[in-house]
């Protein structure tokens, strides 16, 4: 699979930002803004409009 550019949001403080993402090869993201590991991709626009 591609690497592909994905939003993703910080759990801890909220802010949003866009990354590349490659499902098989999953490494530990952080927030650029606070640095907390928490961060969880956003669903693709494309899907949540179905």
């Amino acid at each position: 699979m591609v690497a592909k550019q994905v939003q993703f949001r910080c759990l801890m403080c909220g802010h949003e930002y866009s990354g590349m993402y490659d499902h098989d090869n999953v490494t530990e993201r952080s927030c650029p803004k606070c640095r907390s590991n928490s961060v969880r991709r956003l669903p693709d626009a494309k899907a949540a409009k179905k």
